[in-house]
């Protein structure tokens, strides 16, 4: 049996509030072998983006901290390390690829030094070795010109070059972990097929493990090798992806593959209940609506029935 490469026991991250602590994360626990994809879905707010950041101790608030569990990488312990340890994690163990690459790309730094940074602080290369190997980068994310196109800035590109630069600037620190949280989310279908090729072909040729945040089930049915499912900060359900879509045990995950129109039918679970969080109520509750828009001029009026009964 295959080492794990990361894994994550019992890992709970609270929100220490002006009302309490509040639990964010919820003994989540799950692990990740050497090459693997791991797809990690479930719905906005169910902790897949905190549990990345946890992952790395970039909590997004200073009010909430890890509370329990571990996390270990190659057998060492995260949660514990001390900072200048994490420093060299970050980046050189475990690279991080996010949803808006605008959000994260400095808008006043050219592409090619943003890569190079990477390089030179976890490769320590000299200046221009260290511009050599991100020329080299930027071929391999498909920059069609990459020794010209090192000095432009991120708002020369569009979208999906802008997010292949970022994947290069994740690349540049040569991690063994990828961690992509929505790369393709802001991006036309397009596009979005052309960086998911990308990051399996760089897995390929890299050896990485790879752990995709997702809401689409149908990317994961794609490029996963397993799939681990979220729900109200809880890790519900794990498992081989295949086995997984097709007889999920957890009523959260029938619930999401029903309500995925692009997957096979013969993936789909026979039923899935209404799934609702312990105590919730309906935040809106819609009966027999109906919307009309009048058309035509003043003589000649008329009506367009655009909702009707729902």
């Amino acid at each position: 049996m295959i080492a794990a490469l990361l894994k994550v026991a019992d890992l709970t991250v609270v929100h220490d509030g002006d009302g309490g602590e509040r639990t964010l994360l919820d003994a989540v626990s799950l692990d990740l072998a050497p090459g693997e994809v791991l797809g990690l879905v479930g719905e906005s707010g169910s902790g897949k983006s905190l549990l990345c950041r946890s992952l790395v101790r970039l909590l997004p608030s200073s009010r909430l901290r890890i509370s329990g569990g571990s996390i270990t990488l190659s057998g060492r312990e995260l949660t514990t390390a001390p900072e200048a340890e994490m420093l060299a994690v970050r980046g050189g163990e475990i690279g991080m690829i996010f949803q808006n690459p605008s959000s994260h790309l400095d808008p006043v730094m050219r592409i090619g030094d943003q890569i190079t940074e990477g390089i030179r602080f976890h490769q320590r290369l000299d200046a221009k070795a260290a511009r050599a190997a991100a020329v080299d980068i930027l071929a391999q994310v498909g920059f069609p010109d990459p020794a010209r196109q090192y000095d432009s800035y991120p708002h020369e590109f569009s979208g999906g070059m802008r997010q292949r630069a970022m994947i290069g600037a994740a690349l540049s620190s040569n991690p063994r972990i990828l961690i992509a949280d929505e790369p393709t989310t802001a991006l036309d279908v397009t596009i979005q097929a052309q960086i998911l090729r990308l990051l399996m072909d760089i897995r390929a040729r890299r050896g990485l493990s790879v752990i995709l945040v997702t809401h689409d089930l149908g990317i994961v049915a794609q490029v996963c090798d397993r799939i681990a499912v979220m729900w109200q900060g809880r890790l519900v359900e794990i498992g081989e992806k295949r086995g997984l879509l097709a007889a999920p045990a957890h009523a959260y995950t029938r619930s999401l593959i029903t309500s995925h129109p692009s997957l096979p039918e013969e993936d789909m679970p026979a039923k899935a209940e209404k799934l609702r969080a312990p105590g919730a109520v309906p935040v809106v509750d819609i009966e027999k609506l109906h919307v009309r828009f009048a058309t035509g001029g003043l003589f000649r009026r008329g009506a367009v029935d655009a909702i009707n009964g729902v």
